[in-house]
């Protein structure tokens, strides 16, 4: 895509279909140019219109999470540039979760909806409409957050009131991206675990176990993970990310049946 400038880890970082795709065939992308982060929109093959721009964009930790909410809010996880003050700095995009319409226009007098995250690289929804960010974090754990309108995730450092993790999952094994939730089951891709992270919660949203490894170590780096309206899950290997041991048809998508089918597809 013309414009993208995918040195460090930027690039093209989120997509999201239009929630009335089906009528204006529009995608939403979240991307790094040479100055920022931005959000743009474009129908198959045409070019992309700004809708979000001015995300700060640094060498690391640009974020990438896009979703849209039951309702047509479109939630855009951005990271803090390596700058971890800026997470909670109220006058800054960086380290939040973003809600805008489908113009642009923020949601509420501000466009922050969550602060005080270190790198959020996949937003998702529970059948309930409830939305979820994964934080990869800098130092420490990794944590799967669930989202309230002006909650607080404690990044940099923890602070009193901070909102709790849903879970946390060791950085070793963690390097968190996608996420999808399905039923009392939650699958994040993990970069740096080359697994999905695999959890069950309870009826009060807590875990009722440790999490457990999914696919590992099978398809080296995984990133995306999409729930399917099948109920399959549809995983993205990252392998040529520069990070990663690529295969020789790497990289891959993946249509896998949760949680311990076997019947799993590179297509």
């Amino acid at each position: 895509m013309a414009g993208v400038d995918a040195t460090g880890d930027g690039g093209l970082l989120g997509l999201a279909l239009s929630p009335t795709f089906a009528e204006d065939g529009l995608f939403y992308a979240y991307l790094s140019t040479a100055t920022d982060n931005r959000v743009v929109r474009f129908p198959m093959g045409g070019a992309p219109n700004p809708v979000v721009t001015g995300i700060p964009r640094g060498e690391t930790r640009n974020g990438g999470g896009l979703v849209f909410g039951v309702d047509g809010t479109l939630y855009v996880g951005t990271g803090d540039t390596g700058d971890a003050p800026l997470a909670q700095d109220p006058a800054s995009l960086a380290g939040k979760v973003l809600a805008y319409d489908v113009f642009g226009q923020p949601v509420g007098a501000s466009p922050v909806y969550s602060s005080g995250l270190s790198n959020v690289q996949g937003l998702c929804l529970d059948a309930e409409g409830a939305v979820y960010a994964t934080d990869d974090a800098a130092t420490g754990p990794d944590e799967f957050d669930a989202l309230v309108p002006g909650g607080d995730y404690g990044s940099p450092v923890a602070i009193p009131g901070a909102n709790p993790a849903v879970l946390t999952v060791p950085a070793e094994t963690g390097g968190l991206a996608g996420c999808a939730v399905s039923g009392s089951f939650v699958f994040l891709g993990a970069l740096d675990g080359r697994q999905v992270v695999l959890a069950t919660l309870g009826p009060d949203g807590a875990p009722v176990a440790d999490p457990e490894p999914f696919l590992p170590d099978e398809y080296g780096r995984l990133r995306t993970v999409v729930l399917a309206p099948d109920g399959a899950l549809w995983i993205t290997t990252s392998n040529t990310d520069g990070l990663g041991t690529p295969a020789e048809d790497d990289d891959k998508v993946l249509r896998i049946q949760p949680p311990a089918s076997e019947q799993t597809s590179p297509l």
